[in-house]
């Protein structure tokens, strides 16, 4: 069912929440950029498990409401997510992807342990290869003035990622795109987020990650796509270093979009590393 919390602000943050209630929560966090819906088959697979999942979009994506004044930092992100916990009734596993894996991590290092009981990160790590990221903040750039139709919107996708086959019927991206007055096809997200937050210089982001590692005391998994042109052998290195506690699980033949890209894989790794962590 679809539901709604307040942010730290009180923006609307829109969810897919589904499973038994009772059962140990987990927060799905896409990446910047996509939705929810992002996670291919993930969701109900840990539903089928017994998980009570609550998926949402973040600030300014998909379906929840857009910052007033262009708040799109991990502090904001990492509050949002806060006020969500916070009417658990119990500590959830966090499973984040990129955008959203980074949320967790900040938001987990700076505050009491108890507050999850695991975390997933999704082809995240504290320091990040600038070259992947800049190609993501290309993609994010381009196309300001919308798509004329949803066949444009695909070549787009395919263009960025073309090491995954082309869907035939590509009604699905419609998920991710809204249809403007003026007739065109335009990403979902709030242009402020990419003019404040895509286009923000990467050692900011990654040094307040590397600081939030220090606090990070909870089981936690990488999982981490071998392709992915933003997670090198180094980045794992590092933050293997820095939580050692980590556990790394490889996903071959896919890239950044570990999710989409090896769903039965992924879904395998995520449910067999949260029914083992009390």
């Amino acid at each position: 069912m679809t539901a709604s919390f307040k942010g730290a602000t009180g923006l609307r943050i829109a969810a897919d929440v589904g499973g038994d209630p009772s059962g140990p929560p987990v927060l799905l966090l896409h990446g910047g950029g996509q939705t929810r819906h992002s996670w291919g088959t993930a969701f109900r697979a840990l539903v089928a498990r017994g998980f009570h999942v609550i998926n949402l979009d973040a600030r300014g994506h998909g379906d929840s409401e857009w910052a007033p004044d262009g708040d799109y930092s991990l502090p904001a992100l990492a509050a949002d997510l806060r006020a969500v916990i916070d009417t658990l009734d119990r500590p959830p596993a966090l499973v984040g992807a990129s955008m959203g894996g980074a949320t967790s991590l900040y938001l987990v290092g700076n505050a009491e342990p108890s507050l999850a009981r695991g975390l997933v990160l999704v082809d995240i790590v504290p320091r990040i290869e600038q070259s992947g990221s800049q190609k993501i903040g290309a993609f994010m750039r381009a196309n300001k003035g919308g798509f004329a139709t949803l066949d444009e919107a695909a070549d787009a996708v395919a263009a960025y990622n073309p090491h995954r086959p082309r869907p035939k019927d590509p009604s699905g991206l419609m998920k991710n795109l809204r249809l403007r007055e003026d007739g065109r096809l335009y990403w979902h997200w709030d242009p402020k987020f990419v003019e404040r937050t895509v286009t923000a210089e990467p050692p900011q982001f990654m040094d307040l990650l590397v600081a939030a590692c220090a606090g990070v005391t909870i089981p936690t998994l990488l999982v981490r796509g071998m392709n992915s042109d933003i997670v090198s052998e180094a980045g794992v290195a590092d933050l293997k270093r820095l939580v050692p506690q980590t556990e790394v699980f490889d996903v071959h033949g896919a890239g950044h979009m570990v999710a989409g890209d090896k769903n039965d894989a992924f879904n395998g790794a995520i449910v067999e590393f949260l029914e083992r962590t009390p």
